[in-house]
């Protein structure tokens, strides 16, 4: 199978075009290196050494013996290019990674939440334009998250993507309709992921572009085994408060000796997925495609929820670590329960990764491996979401004495 991976040079991308490769597809990724663009803009690098793209394909070439190919190009800004690459290429999938995907980064000001809508925006739209310009049967496949529902029910777990409901038509009469599972964004970031699932609803209705949307949970987890075959293939480590995913960050702070930064009582319920859980998805994804004038298919690639707290305490039991409360910079509620259906992956074959003590030490080792570069001023997240929350004189949040408290002034 011929495949375009668009951000294949990302956290999530990287491994998922290694572990296709290894395979047997044939894989093409496509990137503009922005997220290698953000890292000097935010002057913080991966925790791990991420070599040049170059370097990363000769050397998947030397170890596996297959190639990957490379297009340097902006998904949201060269359209005729993309174009032109889908209709020389012929894929039979794209898989689209090629979105801006931190939420405290879409937060950090106007500029940064204007960047985070027309890039992930324009990409999408101009994907799904290409694909449909092109008449080919493509089968797209979009890395999404479980953020779009807001991290709260309704007291009922969260379907896969779609909700049957029944209407008052004013008669008395009632109707039974199947909707989308109602949007409830939490940031500028998962603003654009809910307006991705409108448009590939537009585009499979009108030009029946067949869509398979992934609700990610939260990535935890650096490696594949892809990935381990040599250092110079290693998977970013992001750990700064922009980009970090809660659960490394928590395993680095433990690793280097760093207070775990818990945001407010830490009652936030979270879906979770290792990174090779990822891989596997979307190769489940992939093999098992809608068929032609099907509707979008959704999944919910998420494996387990868990507390903000309660892995805080975890990481803290193997680790020794101290566990550090720090205002909530997020508007949201400061408890939720969040309770989600993943019943399509597991009929298809997946065995999830789930929290190992073994794969948790894993992070940490590699998070010590690397603690000389990391720089601790990046460890605490500035973006906010409100006005309203107390900064220090360097603009960082200020830490409180309990959860849920706040210093007496």
């Amino acid at each position: 199978m011929k495949v375009l991976v668009l951000g294949g040079d990302g956290f999530c991308g990287w491994p998922t075009s290694l572990g296709l490769s290894n395979s047997g597809y044939d894989i093409t990724i496509v990137d503009n290196l922005s997220r290698r663009k953000i890292d000097i803009e935010l002057e913080c690098d991966s925790l791990t050494p991420i070599q040049p793209i170059s370097t990363r394909l000769k050397v998947w070439k030397s170890v596996s013996g297959r190639d990957i190919q490379f297009v340097n190009l902006d998904v949201a800004r060269q359209y005729h290019k993309l174009f032109t690459l889908i209709k020389e290429l012929r894929p039979d999938a794209i898989i689209h990674f090629a979105e801006q995907r931190a939420a405290p980064y879409s937060m950090k000001s106007p500029f940064h939440k204007r960047y985070t809508v027309d890039n992930n925006i324009n990409a999408t739209h101009n994907l799904l334009c290409a694909i449909a310009e092109s008449e080919l049967d493509i089968h797209l496949v979009h890395l999404g998250t479980m953020g779009v529902y807001g991290y709260g029910t309704a007291g009922m777990a969260i379907p896969e993507g779609y909700l049957n409901v029944k209407v008052d038509c004013g008669n008395g009469e009632l109707k039974d309709l199947e909707i989308l599972y109602p949007a409830n964004p939490g940031s500028v970031y998962h603003l654009t992921k809910t307006q991705d699932a409108l448009m590939f609803y537009y585009y499979n209705k009108n030009d029946g572009i067949r869509v398979t949307d992934l609700h990610q949970g939260v990535v935890w987890g650096t490696n594949t085994p892809e990935t381990m075959m040599d250092e110079r293939l290693i998977n970013r480590f992001d750990y700064d408060g922009d980009y970090g995913t809660v659960l490394n960050r928590f395993l680095m702070q433990a690793a280097i000796g760093h207070p775990l930064t818990v945001h407010g009582t830490g009652g936030q319920t979270r879906a979770f997925i290792h990174i090779r859980d990822t891989v596997k998805c979307i190769r489940i994804a992939l093999e098992n495609p809608p068929q032609k004038g099907d509707k979008v298919q959704i999944f919910n690639q998420t494996t387990e929820t868990h507390t903000v707290r309660n892995l805080a305490e975890l990481v803290s039991e193997i680790s020794g670590a101290e566990i550090r409360y720090y205002r909530n910079p997020r508007k949201e509620a400061t408890e939720n329960k969040l309770n989600v259906l993943n019943e399509r992956f597991l009929q298809l074959g997946l065995n999830p990764v789930t929290l190992q003590e073994g794969l948790l030490s894993e992070v940490m080792d590699i998070a010590k491996k690397y603690e000389y570069r990391c720089d601790k001023s990046k460890i605490i997240c500035k973006s906010l979401w409100t006005k309203d929350i107390e900064i220090d004189a360097e603009g960082s949040n200020i830490p409180i004495n309990q959860p849920g408290e706040r210093e007496a002034p």
